[in-house]
């Protein structure tokens, strides 16, 4: 069991990945890794996240990297559970750059959304600290929950009636 991820070591991966990349790559980190370097969490278990383009020699450092800096990584993303958001790169903030990577959180939107399916504890404090901290407006994430729920036919695992009972409990005060 490695040990939890805390700012420091998101940032030491992201640098590390910054030297192994001979060509600038959009990094976009998801999940914990967003909720600790926002702020609320101190560490999280794993760092998800996803690369633009991908990248080969990104994807060959990471066993290493794992190794070397005892950090889970685990490519995954939003898009991986739910349909893509209209917009979502363009609302997935640069957080810095190093080397030739582009740090991103990924889109708060589809990170919400996402978490409002899964569901789990961690997940519903998460969605409630990007409304309360302002990076997801609900009346916003209700549109885009609109925009995609046609779309939920691709994702056999997701119940859309369910689904967007869930979006309206998170989203009644």
């Amino acid at each position: 069991m490695r040990p939890p991820v805390d700012e420091r070591r998101i940032r030491d991966l992201a640098h590390r990945l910054g030297r192994v990349a001979s060509a600038r790559v959009r990094i976009y980190l998801t999940g914990g890794a967003t909720a600790v370097l926002e702020g609320w969490r101190r560490a999280t278990i794993d760092v998800d996240l996803r690369f633009e383009p991908e990248s080969d020699e990104l994807l060959r450092a990471i066993p290493a990297l794992k190794e070397t800096l005892g950090v889970n990584i685990e490519l995954a993303s939003p898009p991986d559970f739910i349909p893509e958001l209209p917009g979502w790169r363009e609302r997935s903030p640069l957080l810095f750059r190093d080397g030739n990577v582009d740090v991103h959180h990924f889109d708060p939107y589809s990170q919400a959304l996402s978490k409002i399916e899964r569901g789990f504890a961690q997940d519903r404090e998460d969605v409630s600290e990007l409304i309360k901290r302002r990076l997801v407006e609900p009346n916003r994430l209700r549109e885009l929950f609109d925009a995609i729920e046609p779309e939920l036919f691709r994702y056999p695992a997701i119940d859309p009636p369910s689904f967007r009972l869930k979006v309206e409990q998170t989203l009644t005060p």
